[in-house]
């Protein structure tokens, strides 16, 4: 199982995506800054994340998002999953 997840800085709203394979060990080397890209930008939440059955289709996802570069159309991504809880 493989995950897609989005993080937002609880200090700057800034977003993250990311694919792995073990989604809690990975927000919590995101927390302790063990990650280059979003160390010294956190704390961290992780309001998203999606489940894939293989690498290849969890980092196809990752990077149809990551091709939005938008904050919005991210935004959209979470509100459309908050909306649904």
């Amino acid at each position: 199982m493989y995950f897609v997840y989005i993080l937002q800085s609880l200090s700057s709203g800034r977003f993250y995506v990311g694919q792995c394979d073990h989604l809690i060990g990975r927000f919590r080397e995101h927390q302790r800054g063990a990650n280059l890209a979003t160390r010294n930008r956190g704390p961290w939440w992780m309001p998203y994340y999606e489940i894939y059955p293989t690498r290849t289709a969890a980092i196809k996802r990752e990077r149809q998002i990551k091709k939005m570069k938008s904050a919005v159309s991210i935004g959209r991504i979470i509100g459309r999953f908050s909306a649904m809880a």
